[in-house]
């Protein structure tokens, strides 16, 4: 299934659609402020195996990251954060970061693996933000690779449709997607390491 939802203001009747999708083990592919990703419920095992297999890897081998849609429930994934770290995820969000942190004992549990990390996304983009708030949890994400030697990443939604429409339950067509990933900070150690320049400004670290 194709959808057109609207980033400036996503219909509700839309992003229910997506949710509910979400809660029957689906899989979607959804726009965000960097690029077009793989998506589903961080409660669903086989969904996330699902992903792990769109993406050739293994599970318990995948680096995964949740999308949320603030900093309140930080808790509930991850050990507690140093203040100065916290501190620049604040400024950091929304926008096009990945920050890796340590994780409680919840994330092994939900992707059924011995993870002892987890990468925490708030995108500047309205359509996966509704859509974690409207699910009530936070949604497993992945870049979408492109295999075209000239692009790594796929921008068209249309296409990524025509190329995925067996593999996912529903690509959520929100205008072409970027083409430049996340930037990746390590916050796992004593010192905050980059790991991927991405699209975000690394002058909000600092």
């Amino acid at each position: 299934m194709l959808l057109k939802v609207y980033p400036d203001n996503p219909s509700e009747r839309q992003i229910s659609k997506v949710v509910e999708i979400l809660r029957r083990d689906g899989v979607v592919i959804y726009p965000s402020d960097t690029v077009y990703a793989l998506g589903c419920d961080i409660t669903k095992p086989r969904a996330i195996e699902r992903i792990a297999q769109i993406k050739g890897i293994r599970k318990d081998k995948a680096h995964f990251s949740f999308v949320v849609a603030d900093l309140s429930h930080l808790s509930d994934f991850t050990r507690p954060i140093p203040n100065n770290v916290f501190k620049i995820m604040k400024r950091a969000f929304p926008g096009p970061y990945t920050f890796i942190l340590n994780a409680n004992n919840n994330v092994p549990n939900l992707l059924q693996s011995n993870k002892k990390t987890v990468g925490i996304r708030v995108p500047d983009h309205n359509i996966p933000v509704a859509i974690v708030r409207a699910l009530g949890n936070p949604i497993i994400t992945t870049s979408l690779h492109d295999e075209d030697e000239l692009m790594e990443y796929a921008t068209d939604p249309e296409l990524i449709h025509e190329k995925y429409d067996r593999l996912v339950d529903c690509v959520i067509d929100g205008g072409y997607g970027g083409v430049v990933a996340s930037t990746v900070i390590d916050c796992t150690g004593d010192d905050i390491v980059i790991v991927r320049e991405g699209l975000g400004d690394l002058s909000v670290i600092y």
